[in-house]
């Protein structure tokens, strides 16, 4: 926890404050941990220029986020219908190897707020319910967006997320009228076809209100069209065009036994067991001043992922990951990026601020839009270059036999201890 001492300059060991332990918040601290060892940032794969001989650096970094762990998300499609993947996606900070070392250090609990000014933070124990002062360098917000139970689990430590995980694919197995699910975006679709690849016995039926599958993204008409095909392959009956307008339960001794639904044309439809995989993501900045946020409460940054300038001490407060207002869609690949050039940019700061060294700041490009999309064994993927593509190599390439948890984990190097 940064100190609650000290003048608002930097302090000869500086404070930062990493605000949610996901992939961009992840990225940044283990490619910061590097650089302050003097050694190459692990996402650089040739050698940089911004390592010198003057690199090695002290540093206290200090990760506030509600959960007790790392969180694989984008895997939650298969870690709900997996018990054996949902213990493997998600791990406890404290055992986390490349973590294990004396000046990071963990605190479960969601930021009450932020005062740019004085670099001060007010946080709320997600164990004690008490709030907690404290002061900061530099400040990295990485906490993402607030999303809706079952596309993201809500449990904050893992024993509770084992059994709410458990829970959710033990419904599935039990619904012998078959599983209902409600939504065809980039998570409807992968929850359907995981349940019917694990469970090929299921009857797994996916409704969607609008004529063509992930309808709210920016995407070309072959790629949705691609996803249909793929999906229908893997045995999934898709629903396109209807609307859900009412569930009712149909009950036994009292107890909900299975769900009959009616659809905007009239048709009824019985599941067994229904998914609302309807995201409804926000923000989760009402921590922040709102000069630092746009309309819609994403985080205003420049091409160096610092705060817009009408932020107090702009230069020390960076966003990555999903709560940045930034091009492109939301994605993992994307988020981890921005980690690593904020960590880079602190460097250099605290480099500039303790030898004058001139910076050599990272500075983003445009993300354009990309997806990739587990279906089943396949993937369909797109990009702006190549266009649409699919297939078994595909989903080898971006995603291996686990939805990226092992790509992901690799990537970031958690598995392996920092000599100090």
């Amino acid at each position: 926890m940064p100190s609650n001492e000290g003048p608002h300059v930097l302090q000869a060991v500086p404070r930062v404050l990493v605000i949610g332990g996901s992939y961009s918040g992840l990225a940044a601290t283990v490619n910061l941990i590097d650089l302050c060892n003097g050694k190459q940032p692990r996402f650089t794969s040739t050698p940089s220029d911004v390592v010198s001989s003057k690199s090695k650096l002290p540093v206290d970094i200090t990760i506030v986020d509600e959960r007790d762990g790392y969180y694989h998300l984008i895997g939650n499609p298969l870690a709900f219908a997996s018990d054996d993947a949902a213990s493997k996606s998600w791990t406890r900070f404290q055992d986390i190897p490349a973590l294990k070392l004396p000046n990071v250090n963990f605190l479960q609990g969601s930021v009450a707020s932020i005062d740019c000014e004085n670099k001060a933070v007010s946080i709320v124990d997600t164990v004690t319910k008490q709030y907690r002062q404290g002061k900061y360098d530099y400040l990295l917000v990485a906490s993402g967006l607030r999303r809706t139970s079952p596309v993201v689990p809500q449990a904050l430590n893992r024993d509770q997320f084992l059994a709410e995980a458990k829970s959710h694919t033990k419904a599935v197995r039990d619904a012998k009228e078959g599983v209902v699910v409600i939504g065809g975006g980039a998570v409807g679709i992968e929850m359907a076809s995981e349940i019917k690849t694990i469970e090929p016995w299921q009857k797994v039926t996916l409704v969607h209100s609008r004529d063509k599958l992930l309808s709210a993204e920016p995407l070309p008409d072959d790629f949705k069209d691609r996803s249909l095909e793929t999906l229908r392959e893997t045995g999934v009956e898709v629903i396109l065009g209807q609307r859900v307008t009412e569930t009712t339960a149909v009950q036994s001794d009292g107890e909900p036994t299975s769900w009959n639904l009616t659809l905007s044309s009239g048709q009824h439809i019985t599941a067994g067991h229904v998914i609302a995989a309807i995201s409804r993501s926000t923000p989760t900045s009402s921590y922040l001043p709102p000069a630092a946020l746009d309309k819609d409460g994403y985080v205003k940054i420049d091409a160096s992922l610092r705060f817009n300038s009408d932020v107090p001490n702009a230069s020390s407060h960076f966003a990555a990951g999903d709560i940045a207002s930034w091009s492109g869609i939301k994605r993992c690949g994307g988020a981890m990026h921005m980690g690593h050039y904020c960590a880079i940019n602190i460097h250099q700061d605290m480099l500039k601020n303790r030898y004058g060294q001139i910076p050599t700041y990272k500075e983003l490009s445009f993300f354009p839009n990309i997806m990739g999309l587990a279906v089943g064994k396949k993937a369909v993927v797109f990009d702006s270059t190549n266009g649409t593509a699919s297939g078994e190599d595909q989903m080898a390439a971006y995603f291996g036999n686990d939805l990226a948890n092992s790509i992901c984990w690799n990537y970031m190097k958690l598995g392996q201890a920092v000599a100090v």
